[in-house]
């Protein structure tokens, strides 16, 4: 019996692709995070991780979460990368024009509920949550949490990201209203050294 050639090319057609792409390759880049926001007397301390995910990879190590909206407004962002990426530049474009138009920089509960707004205007389609600190001259130093879903609150300490389940307990053992700004900044620093898993930090305060 004369021995017959099988070809074995495999169907190389996208759904078949996908079957071959590991399940973490599928995944939305996620921000995997833990930010955090403190008021103090004179202004705000903003700190984030710096470590991004997708699904159980980690994808990045290094990456940059506290997003500058003016030059006393920050945001710290937690959800899909390119969803809250996308929304700062907006708002911090907005800001921009705001201040031209007013002479003055614009307040950090402007840049909030403009965050808000965004937010809330689309939450069906995106999956954002914010955390914006800012000082301006009329209230000082000020911190409002706009989770997902577009609500915005003022609070003196806002944690927010799937990492901050780790802090919640040290928090609130640990944090005192009227702290100065070194106690903030201590405070800050050892809430995020207190996670089980850790890479970079990043920390920095605005007055």
């Amino acid at each position: 019996m004369a021995a017959s050639a099988v070809s074995m090319q495999p169907n190389m057609n996208s759904s078949h692709l996908s079957q071959l792409t590991p399940d973490w390759m599928n995944n939305e880049l996620l921000t995997g995070t833990s930010i955090m926001a403190v008021e103090f007397d004179g202004g705000v301390v903003v700190g984030a991780d710096s470590r991004t995910s997708m699904g159980t990879y980690v994808s990045n190590r290094v990456t940059d979460k506290l997003t500058k909206v003016t030059d006393r407004i920050y945001c710290c962002r937690s959800g899909s990368a390119a969803d809250t990426q996308a929304v700062a530049d907006i708002v911090a474009s907005h800001m921009d024009i705001l201040e031209v138009k007013l002479g003055e920089p614009p307040l950090v509960q402007v840049a909030a509920n403009t965050f808000k707004e965004i937010c809330y205007n689309y939450r069906d389609m995106l999956m954002a949550g914010i955390i914006v600190a800012g000082w301006d001259k009329t209230k000082g130093g000020q911190v409002y949490t706009v989770p997902l879903g577009g609500m915005m609150v003022r609070q003196p300490v806002a944690m927010g990201g799937s990492g901050s389940t780790y802090m919640w307990g040290y928090i609130d053992a640990t944090y005192k209203p009227g702290m100065k700004q070194e106690e903030v900044v201590e405070f800050v620093k050892n809430s995020k050294l207190n996670m089980v898993l850790i890479f970079n930090i990043s920390i920095c305060y605005i007055s």
